[in-house]
């Protein structure tokens, strides 16, 4: 029996997925489908109608806020999916018009002449460690602005720390004698530590939470390795681990630095 090949381009959405097809032969048609609602059922109903005997389906779709799941289904149902970077996306000068229809059957396009490159997908551990880390630096970000908000208050009201480093035991005192005229004007100020201290709380409870993750991990040899760098602590190599994955898939230095351009993106 002879083998079809179906090349599948998905512009995939929270709600729902539009589907283009590409016949296997180069040059062949490209056609739109339809749209399917973006659920397991529906998909499972969307590869059933799109294969047969001796098809066999080559699907992607571009990264996005709606994660791996549909990479996982698909592959769970025995089709051939990947995922790309939208930075990696190749693109026609002047080409800006985007809808759904058109974006579906430019990825089908684009698969069928392999101009795809996949970006590497993390299996469900090794993203539950990415959400983590992802969440520390959030909480992270979430310090460093309520510090500023601090400081800002206290330069607008021309209150100068006479000490030479911030955020130490000394400064923490120093704020806890500042007064203002305003009972409301104090409560703000007093809320405005509380922020700090809230955060800084919630990124060493995960930072806590990381040094479990990674010895339970297994990727952990390869962050202790890491570690021995200098300047690269706990934190620094499991970031690097977590976004860019098994190093030793790379052959060279610029195939990293490329696929780490690829995960930022996607």
């Amino acid at each position: 029996m002879t083998e079809t090949v179906k090349y599948v381009g998905l512009d995939v959405h929270k709600e729902t997925i539009a589907v283009a097809v590409a016949d296997g032969e180069r040059g062949g048609e490209v056609r739109f489908v339809g749209t399917v609602a973006n659920e397991d059922d529906a998909i499972r109903k969307l590869v059933k109608r799109l294969t047969g005997p001796g098809v066999t389906l080559n699907v992607c779709y571009e990264a996005g806020p709606c994660g791996y799941g549909l990479h996982r289904l698909l592959t769970k149902l025995g089709q051939n999916c990947i995922v790309i970077a939208p930075s990696m996306m190749p693109r026609r000068p002047g080409d800006h018009v985007k809808t759904d229809r058109r974006d579906a059957m430019t990825l089908a396009r684009l698969l069928r002449a392999g101009e795809l490159t996949a970006i590497w997908i993390p299996d469900e551990a090794h993203e539950a460690v990415r959400d983590l880390i992802r969440a520390r630096r959030s909480a992270q970000d979430d310090a460093i602005g309520a510090k500023q908000t601090v400081r800002s208050f206290l330069l607008r009201h021309d209150r100068r720390f006479g000490g030479k480093a911030a955020w130490t035991k000394m400064y923490w005192r120093w704020l806890s004698e500042q007064r203002f005229d305003f009972p409301h004007q104090q409560l703000a100020f007093e809320e405005m530590q509380k922020r700090v201290l809230e955060a800084q709380a919630r990124v060493g409870r995960l930072e806590a939470a990381l040094t479990e993750a990674v010895d339970a991990w297994c990727f952990a040899p390869l962050v202790r390795n890491l570690q021995v760098l200098r300047g690269i602590r706990l934190v620094s190599a499991a970031t690097l681990v977590a976004e860019v994955g098994d190093l030793t898939r790379f052959d060279n230095p610029k195939q990293l630095d490329t696929s780490k351009n690829r995960v930022i993106s996607a």
